[in-house]
This record gives structure tokens, sequence and C-alpha cells, in this order.
């Protein structure tokens, strides 16, 4: 170790190491356990920073910290805004424009007010603070969203209100304390005012120009797809730095309107640059959440006293609620929706990061309370989190807003075999949906009652109309082989690899029609093609659904059927699983098989377990 570095500090490079181990640990921690993730990264950053000392941002990484932290909200901002498709919002447009426009100022103002008189700050703090509560963190809402599966209109109206939030947040923050630091000096209000306004124009032309720069080289093919990721994060950068030249904080505006102008440029490669985004974002939320857990200081937390706690519920069942009631009064959003979105608040990673750089201003100027911000940010991220983490499902739930508990599965290609199975799986209480660009295929199926989509599930309507997060199980399954792959090389990176399967090509087994891994689904049915799978139905082979019990497990069945053909199980709490053929899982009593059996074949059923 050098003899200038503090003893007890860890090199920069295991720094970094340490905040990435720790953030994407966690996340993935977080998915095994089925757990908030941020509570999670918050309790292994305070673990190793303030608890056990092992690691301290401003000592082992020192002026970095900063602006790492910056640069980190920033990209995660900006690819909150590339997912901002105004062909998206249809009839959530009007709501979403409620909540920015009267929601952000209310927000504003019930948050001041909510701070003054019940966390007992003063008005400076409580200003300042204010404007950063307006922002309900996009990198919170994310993942609630796809935990619950819910309704595509009150999804996006919370997507949205997140995302344009957030820089809006930062800005009031911005404007306030700009006002207490000149209230502190000699200079004029007006003078700040217009010096805040100018900044706001300026970054928002800027952020217009750099997406627009952006998105014209872009579709005149001036940048190599290779170089498309760099150039844009060159770009996401420049735009930031500059408009925070002008006015800091003001870049978080900047970026996100570069990030709109993006996404609503309809560019060809579009989708690489988002889900690229998505995972570099993942990295940052991490990295930003166990830098700021980390740097902690447990004095500053030790200042806070009960009237946290009531500050807290106010936030929850008072400020929140009325922002979003009041701001929807005179839409035509139903009472359930109103509701799920007006007790749904929860706070992340800007809240935190911005809330710890303001506070510590305002503590640099003489404000007396103003070291209080940051502790304060940090419960009322930790207690909306966990609230609303293992709350906000079964309150969807409950008011009728999102999907059955249990995922689905959908069927592309309206076939005899498609049909026959999702009639099984729909008596066997799994959500199905058909979907097929021909007509004349879906005529069985709705006959049935099942669930049809009638048009290309690759298409803009299917996006609109179709709700994905209901299901989480694909089978590609239609009569074109090409467009089978297709269709699975294009979902998998949403269902998961593990969940996006495909029937068998033909001629697959030879080398000239083989295919890379990383195209198409995982084999279903043992590789039987689309004629084969028909031919079984044509032939008198039935779709059967079986529940094991103790009296009668795997090797049972499978003795009294030897020639069934098991196509996947359904567990006890309705998720279904299909598989690829090749040999019998391994599954205990209360699990379904869903199998094929061959015509002429009478086997007596288990009886039902008491």
């Amino acid at each position: 170790m050098a003899a200038e570095q503090v003893a007890g500090a860890m090199s920069p490079i295991m720094a970094f190491a340490v905040v990435g181990v720790l953030g994407v640990g966690s996340q993935w921690l977080a998915w095994r356990l089925r757990l908030p993730a941020i509570v999670l990264m918050l309790a292994a950053g305070i673990l190793v920073g303030p608890v056990l000392g092992l690691f301290d941002p401003a000592r082992d990484i020192g002026p970095l910290t900063g602006p790492l932290i910056s640069l980190a909200v920033a990209v995660i901002l900006f690819e909150g805004g590339l997912t901002l498709d105004f062909h998206e919002l249809r009839d959530a447009r009007h709501g979403v424009r409620r909540l920015v426009v009267i929601g952000a100022p209310l927000g504003w103002l019930l948050s001041t007010l909510t701070l003054r008189y019940g966390a007992g700050l003063g008005w400076e703090s409580a200003t300042v603070f204010g404007g950063i509560m307006v922002v309900t963190g996009p990198t919170v809402i994310a993942p609630l969203l796809r935990q619950a599966r819910l309704s595509r209109r009150p999804a996006q109206l919370l997507q949205w209100e997140a995302i344009v939030n957030d820089p809006i947040g930062a800005l009031a923050a911005v404007l306030a304390l700009e006002v207490v630091l000149t209230l502190r000096t000699s200079e004029q209000l007006g003078h700040a005012l217009w010096t805040v306004a100018f900044g706001v124009a300026i970054a928002a032309i800027i952020g217009l120009g750099v997406g627009f720069a952006i998105s014209r080289a872009f579709w005149r093919n001036r940048v190599p797809e290779f170089m498309k990721v760099p150039v844009l994060f060159v770009a996401l950068i420049a735009c930031f730095a500059l408009a925070d030249t002008v006015l800091h904080e003001s870049g978080l505006l900047a970026v996100t309107v570069m990030g709109l102008v993006i996404a609503n440029s309809d560019l060809p490669s579009f989708v690489e640059l988002r889900r690229f985004k998505e995972h570099a974002t993942i990295l940052l939320v991490s990295g930003v959440f166990i830098l700021l857990a980390a740097s902690l200081d447990f004095a500053m937390v030790q200042k806070l006293s009960w009237r946290t706690i009531v500050f807290v519920l106010a936030v929850v069942l008072i400020a929140r609620p009325l922002t979003v009631l009041l701001s929807l009064v005179g839409t035509d959003l139903p009472r359930k929706e109103r509701l799920l979105i007006a007790l749904t608040g929860p706070r992340g990673v800007v809240l935190v990061a911005v809330a710890g750089l303001f506070g510590g201003r305002l503590a640099e100027a003489g404000v007396a309370d103003g070291d209080l911000v940051a502790p304060l940010a940090f419960a009322l991220v930790v207690f909306t989190v966990v609230l609303h983490g293992f709350t906000f499902a079964p309150l969807a739930r409950w008011l009728g807003l999102s999907a059955a508990e249990a995922p689905g599965v959908l069927l592309v290609g309206g076939s005899r075999f498609t049909t026959g199975l999702a009639e099984v799986l729909k008596k066997a209480g799994v959500e199905v949906l058909i979907s097929d660009p021909n007509h004349a295929h879906l005529i069985r199926p709705r006959a049935l009652g099942i669930r049809t989509f009638y048009g290309d599930i690759l298409s803009e309507a299917a996006e609109h109309q179709v709700e994905l997060l209901s299901y989480e199980t694909l089978l590609a399954a239609t009569d074109n082989d090409a467009y089978n792959t297709l269709v699975a090389t294009d979902f998998a990176p949403e269902f998961g690899r593990d969940r996006t399967w495909q029937i068998g090509r033909a001629k697959s087994d030879k080398s000239r029609h083989a295919l890379p891994t990383q195209l198409g689904g995982r084999p279903f049915a043992a590789g039987r093609t689309h004629d084969a799978l028909d031919g079984l139905i044509e032939e008198g082979w039935s779709f059967r659904a079986t529940k094991l019990s103790e009296e009668f497990a795997m090797a049972d069945w499978r003795e009294k059927r030897p020639d069934a053909i098991l196509l996947g199980t359904i567990g006890p709490k309705g998720t279904l699983r299909l598989l690829a053929g090749d040999k019998d899982p391994d599954v205990a009593a209360g699990h379904r098989l869903v199998f094929l059996l061959p015509p002429g074949t009478a086997v007596e059923e288990p009886a039902p377990a008491v």
C-alpha cells in the first residue's frame, strides 16, 4: 500500500469492483428471492459502508464520486426517455399531461408543507427537498410493473409520470436552491430566476438539437452499426455536460429530451439501442445505490426523530394521494385506476442522489437543517420501496387491474395442435392467447372461447392491443419456420430465453439449414415440426391433463402411458412450464402433466387425492 494511502482504504480499482459485485449481486439475489432489489442494494451498501467501514466512497474513490453519480443519473434518465414513445400513450395521454402539468407543482407544494409541518424542517430546506420529492422513481416503478403485470393504461401513467417528472423535480429543486442561495447573498432574486429560466430553455434546446442530429445521422446511415452505441454514449455525455455548464442539474432535462426525440424517430436499430441502454442502466442503478448507501453518515441519521415517521406516513397517506386525485379530477379514468396510482409513489435513485447533493450545499450555505435532507431521503426511499414492493401487486390484483396471479402462455400460430393445446391449458386455469395473421386459423379457437389476436404479433398494433405482461411463456408454432425463428428471436430478450419456445424446423438436421444458437427459441416437443404435430391430431391423438399425487407419482403415470408425449407441467400455483420432450421431468405431487395420448388408449384416470 502506498504511503500516502489512508490506513484501511482500498484501491480505487478494488472499490469499483466492490461496487459492481455488491450492486449486481444484490439485483441477482433479489431476483432469486423475489424481493425489491433496491432494498437489498441499500442494505449491502450500508453494511460495507457505515456499519463495517470496509468501503467509504469519499476515502476510496475521492472526488470522482460526485461526477460518477451525476453521469449515472443522466444515463438513467436518458434510458427512461428512450421508453417514452408518444405512439404508446393512446388513451393515457390526457392523464399523463395532468400528472405532469398539475401534479408536479401540486406535489411540490404538498411535499413542502409535509416537510415543514411533518418533518419539522425550515422553509428553505423544505422548499428545496419538496421539489426533489416530485420524483417518483422510474428505476423502482419498472420492476413493480413487471412484477404485477399491470394493465396497460395505469402502467403507462405510472411509467410516464415517473420518467417525465424526474428532471422536472430536479429542476424544481435547482430553482428552489438558487432562490435560497440568492437570498443569502447580495444577488437580486429576479436575476436568479432569469438565470434558471434561461438555463432550462437552453437545456431543452440542446436536448432537442442533439437528439435530432443523432436521429438524422442514424437514418442517413452516416454512422455504421458497430459505432451507433459508442456515438450515442458520447453524444449523451456531451449533451449532459454542455447543459450542465449553462445551469447546474439542467443536464437532466437535456438528456431526457434527447431520449424523447430519439424514441419518437422510429429508428430501424432503435430496439437494439434501447436494450443495450437497459443493460447499462441496471449496472449504473446498482452502482449509484451502493455508492450512496455506503456514503451514509450514521451521525446524520441519529439526528432524525419521531417526526421522520410522521413525515413518511404523511407523504404516503396524504401528499401523494391528494396530488394524484386532484390532478386527475375531471378525467375519464376509472376510479380504481386513480386509486392505484394515488397509492403508488415509490422513490428511487434520482431522489437520493439529488437530495444528497443539494442537502450538502444547503449545509455549506449555512442552512441549519440542510444536513437532514439526505437522511430523510434515505428513510423515504427505504419505506416506500419496501411498502410498494410487497403491496403493489396484491393491491393491483384486488382492484382488478393486473393479470391473473399465474402468468399465461402466448401461442403464435393457429392450428389444430395449438388450438387443442390452448383448450386443455384453459381448462387447467392457464391464461392463453393465440395469435395469427390468418383470420381463418382463429375461427375454431374463438368458437371454443379462447382469446385470440388477429394480426402479426410483431406489429405495432400488437404492442398496443396485446397485454404482454400477462404472459411469460411463448411458443412459436406457425407453419412458417422462418417466421417462427424471427418471433422467437425477437421476443427472447423480453420473455427470457428459457421461456421462449419454437416447434421443430424442417431440414434443421442439414448443415446448410442449421442456425446459430442465438437465433430462434428452445426446441419443443422433441423437435416435432408443424406438420408432424398437426398430423398427430389428425390421427386421433388427444390432449389430456393429469394431476400427480402422493399415490400417483411421475413413475406411475409413465408406466400407465408409455407412449404419451409429455408437453409441459403446471405447478401448484398455476405456472406453466413447457418441455423439450427428451426426458420426463422430476416433479412432485400437486403438479399437473399436459400431454398427448395416442388414439385408442383407454387408461383410467387416478382418483383425486382426498
